[in-house]
């Protein structure tokens, strides 16, 4: 029977572009199964608007798409890039940054799922 546990992760974005893991906010564990349900990008910027790019990395298929690419936040602003859920299988992987390290912030719930 399946289990599930409801969870959620934070972090700061850097200028990282997709490159792989080092842009990795969200990766996955082998067994289980993920479902985002809210994915937040806030910019704590009081000045300055950043912009936004972040990928679905599907490891099945071993290619990166965009969710949002180059979104402009203005400052003090919020966006939510993911509209609906998004469905994750082991491996995948939900790859975020920016143009400017540490001005946008991502909130991801998510609810796990074991076999």
């Amino acid at each position: 029977m399946a289990t599930y546990a409801y969870k959620s992760i934070n972090a700061a974005l850097t200028t990282t572009s997709d490159d792989g893991a080092s842009n990795s906010v969200l990766t996955v564990a082998s067994g289980k199964e993920y479902v985002i349900v809210l994915c937040q990008v806030s910019n704590i910027d009081a000045t300055n608007a950043a912009d936004l790019n972040i990928d679905y990395y599907d490891s099945s298929a071993t290619s990166a798409k965009a969710l949002a690419s180059t979104i402009s936040i203005p400052s003090d602003s919020s966006f939510n890039p993911i509209g609906g859920k998004l469905i994750m299988e082991a491996g995948d992987e939900l790859r975020a940054w920016a143009s400017a390290d540490n001005d946008l912030e991502i909130v991801v719930s998510y609810i796990e799922i074991t076999s």
